[in-house]
């Protein structure tokens, strides 16, 4: 029997099909297709609309954060032109501020100054006037010692020539006033 049965094994065909395997075969791949279509298939289909819901909203939030980036970078250089435009007129004001502070420093000084001149020259007039006042003072009470000690010589030598000499002393007096 054993001899038999390789025979039978070795004279079938191998494309030779058994109905009954192959209607099994048939069944139970229906039937897994059909319970695959029925339980697995919704959820591997909810799975991957979750999935795609989640890449375009997660693109749609890229898209929007980049629309805002776009627009706080605008925001962002319209401030900076703003204070950049706000420095330089900050700059140029303190650069008006100081010159005007310098022209009214150089002003005081110069009004100072000529007060300073003012005093100085006023102070030499009077020291000048004292100064000649003082010489004149010197001068009449030389003169008069003179005079005196003339006149002593003269009241005994010569009356004519007293009278004179006082005319010609009070002429260079009055001479040397102007």
């Amino acid at each position: 029997m054993l001899g038999t049965g390789l025979l039978a094994a070795e004279g079938a065909s191998p494309v030779a099909l058994e109905v009954l395997p192959a209607v099994t075969s048939a069944v139970v791949f229906l039937v897994v297709l059909g319970f695959l279509y029925v339980k697995v298939w919704p959820i591997i289909t909810k799975g991957l609309d979750e999935r795609n819901a989640k890449i375009i909203g997660e693109i749609e939030a890229a898209e929007e954060a980049r629309r805002q980036a776009k627009a706080a970078q605008a925001e962002f250089e319209k401030k900076l032109n703003e204070a950049r435009e706000e420095a330089t007129k900050i700059v140029a004001q303190s650069r008006a501020e100081g010159q005007r502070q310098a022209e009214v420093a150089r002003a005081k000084m110069e009004q100072e100054l000529q007060e300073r001149l003012q005093r100085a020259t006023a102070e030499i007039d009077g020291a000048k006037r004292q100064a000649i006042m003082e010489v004149h003072d010197q001068a009449v009470s030389l003169a008069a010692q003179i005079a005196g000690q003339i006149l002593k010589r003269e009241i005994k030598t010569n009356p004519g020539d007293q009278q004179k000499l006082v005319e010609e002393s009070l002429q260079q007096l009055a001479g040397s006033r102007n």
